[in-house]
């Protein structure tokens, strides 16, 4: 989602007891495809969720591989998304002559359509039930490491036969922190075209200030087409669209693929996330910030070139504040605190109790098994070290080599034979990289290397320090590492490639060199933190999980995956600080916050709106919103009526929302959405696309 202010949250919070029992409220949840809550939806709303309807909103929906979401809105391969998740491909198309971020880019016809680098778009074809498999796969005899060993090696065999026997991309997917185990087939296309983006100043209006906050004005919409064998994909399986305007209290749905919920974690887990993983995050997050600012403000070709990546790096940083002033909040801790103590007490009146106080047990062990190895993991298998694209390419090119050249079922996830296709399209991208903005990066990144590990911080890799840095300073070890590589050339990372373990080990190049020495160090923590930490922590999630299931019944939502969910929802507005809070804004008050700023930036509209507002019907709804229960990797969602007709598009959620990282609450928690009416007013009356207006209306396709 994008940007957000923290904001410590005081209203007292409502939910679930997510170890309890199944949702006593219709609106939170984040729903499998293959498991709806049918009969909730029946008896709270009176609504036949039938195979037929959640199907065809199963097979309209898109995943979008920068960490968005989308919809099919047309028969020929129209999909839409917000703007800021089309960003990144905006950004890449975008030249210094022709900034299409800034200036917004629309094709008239199918010809103009610009295709975009390394973008991959994925629609979700079917799911299978392979718990059984993964679990038998592993012994029960079996340590950590060796339990570790045997699942990545079915998992990766269950992947490579699916794709071999059927051609889709093939994903098993961890539920319920292991209590479930789900094969996902997708259809993916990999020709992707840019079709539409207005300017980012409507699309992000209001900017920073405005950011997670509502009443909002944003047109936060992005149009590519998916393309087969050079023609546009014929996709019958597409959202109508419903122009009318929505009224309070009207049934709505979200499909789209939220990223990671930690609603599951134990009360510890969520205060060392508190205390220790989110604040640390931030501190990284902040300099980052620091220095793509500063790196912008040196010139309009800079400020270009680090756009996307400064309004990330905030959109992550204030995301994380936000999640952080929820933990902070006695009142969300001791609701949690209250759900675990209920779990417990019930799991000890079962014949569960000594798997369910083991598992606590585990989970607290592994906690304090990661903190002598958070550094160097964070550093060196993460990357903080190494913020540079080109230092990911060479990451990428070392690991391949080593790791095709293993049996598929020994091989590191991301290496797995049916990720490759969409791990080779990235590592080839013809995405431009920038020299001065990757130095910058790189330089920082390892004078952070150095506060971590060298003088003050965390001792004991000192020797891998000093050559990592070569005697130099930050800055001077940078300038060499990125004047020196060659990885920009694609051409380039392809012979490295396909020459495997001999090309690597014979190469001289400088980016290609760090990678392979900080290469070993990185994968020994990364084996620490798999049997030590990750492992130990699915086996005692899935315990929990299976313990409740046992006492209380399967039907509840896991966590979140980036996998499709179904949220439900209805059109609310809320009270907050004694100010209500109403269920649409309208493009009137889009002109009027505008002029109450003085059209100053963020508050800025383009010449084109300023000229057309004359034309516009002013009453028209712009933003909307509902109790639907998003997250991060929901920007994009279709919002859908009863009839499954297309209504809006996700983008946001407003500062009361944050929260929902651990624990939902719609007392005052709203997901934002762009009114379709508006989109279609500003296509036909602002940007003169009046064709692409009448193909998402059905009438030319």
């Amino acid at each position: 989602m994008t940007l957000r202010r923290p904001l410590l949250l005081l209203v007292a919070y409502t939910t679930l007891f997510v170890f309890l029992a199944p949702p006593a409220q219709a609106d939170e949840g984040m729903w499998l495809f293959n498991r709806p809550p049918k009969k909730l939806l029946k008896e709270q709303y009176n609504f036949d969720a039938t195979d037929a309807w959640l199907m065809h909103l199963q097979q309209a929906s898109v995943r979008i591989n920068n960490g968005g979401s989308g919809s099919f809105v047309s028969a020929n391969g129209l999909v839409m998304t917000n703007h800021h998740v089309g960003a990144d491909a905006l950004e890449k198309l975008s030249t210094k002559s022709r900034d299409l971020l800034q200036s917004g880019f629309y094709a008239s016809n199918r010809a103009d359509e610009l295709k975009c680098p390394d973008s991959e778009f994925d629609v979700l074809v079917s799911i299978e039930d392979v718990t059984d498999r993964v679990n038998a796969a592993v012994k029960s005899a079996a340590d950590s490491a060796e339990a570790e060993r045997q699942r990545r090696a079915v998992m990766n065999t269950i992947e490579q036969e699916s794709l071999e026997t059927t051609g889709l991309r093939s994903d098993v997917i961890t539920l319920y922190h292991g209590g479930l185990y789900h094969l996902y087939r997708y259809k993916k296309y990999t020709d992707v075209r840019l079709v539409f983006a207005p300017e980012q100043d409507i699309a992000f209006f209001g900017g920073d200030p405005d950011n997670f906050e509502y009443p909002r004005y944003d047109l936060d919409i992005c149009f590519f087409r998916v393309y087969e064998n050079g023609e546009p994909a014929k996709t019958p399986q597409y959202l109508k669209w419903n122009p009318a305007t929505l009224a309070a209290g009207d049934l709505v749905f979200v499909s789209g693929n939220p990223g990671h919920t930690d609603r599951m974690n134990t009360v510890r887990h969520l205060e060392f996330i508190r205390d220790c993983v989110l604040p640390s995050w931030l501190d990284v997050a902040r300099r980052h910030e620091v220095l793509l600012t500063s790196y912008s403000q040196r010139s309009a070709e800079n400020a270009r070139q680090a756009r996307d990546a400064l309004l990330g790096c905030q959109n992550g940083r204030k995301a994380r504040l936000g999640g952080l002033a929820g933990l902070q909040d006695p009142a969300i801790m001791a609701l949690k605190r209250a759900e675990e103590k209920a779990f417990r007490k019930a799991a000890k009146a079962s014949p569960h109790a000594a798997a369910c106080e083991n598992a606590y047990a585990t989970i607290d062990k592994s906690l304090a098994a990661y903190m002598p190895i958070r550094t160097d993991y964070e550093m060196l298998e993460h990357g903080q070290a190494f913020q540079s694209k080109l230092f990911g390419i060479a990451r990428t090119l070392v690991r391949l080599a080593e790791e095709t050249a293993k049996p598929n079922a020994d091989r590191l996830r991301e290496f797995r034979e049916s990720n490759l296709e969409s791990l080779k399209q990235g590592l080839f991208s013809e995405a431009p990289t920038y020299p001065k903005l990757q130095t910058a990066l790189l330089a920082d990144s390892l004078s952070l290397y150095l506060e971590r590990t060298g003088g003050c911080g965390d001792r004991g890799n000192e020797e891998l320090l000093e050559k990592v840095m070569a005697g130099k300073s930050p800055d001077q070890r940078a300038a060499e590492l990125v004047r020196g590589t060659k990885l920009a050339d694609v051409a380039v990372r392809r012979q490295l490639a396909e020459g495997g373990l001999n090309a690597i080990e014979a190469s001289q190049d400088p980016m290609i060199l760090l990678a392979r020495l900080v290469d070993q160090p990185a994968r020994r923590v990364r084996t620490i933190y798999e049997q030590q930490v990750e492992e130990p922590q699915r086996l005692a999630y899935g315990k929990l999980a299976n313990i409740r299931f046992t006492l209380f019944g399967a039907d509840t939502y896991p966590d979140a995956t980036f996998t499709l969910r179904l949220s439900i929802g209805t059109v609310k507005g809320y009270t907050a600080g004694g100010e209500s809070f109403p269920v649409w804004t309208t493009m009137a008050g889009l002109y009027r916050t505008a002029e109450e700023h003085d059209y100053v930036y963020p508050f800025n509209l383009a010449k084109v709106w300023l000229d057309r507002k004359s034309k516009l019907k002013l009453d028209t709804p712009l933003n909307f919103i509902c109790t639907d229960d998003i997250i991060g990797g929901n920007s994009g969602s279709p919002v859908v009526n009863r009839a499954g007709e297309l209504v809006g598009i996700a983008f946001d959620g407003n500062i009361e929302s944050l929260v929902w990282d651990y624990v939902f609450s719609d007392e005052q928690g709203r997901t934002l959405a762009v009114h379709g009416s508006a989109i279609l007013e500003s296509l036909q009356k602002v940007y003169d696309a009046g064709p692409l207006a009448d193909e998402l209306m059905g009438k030319s396709l």
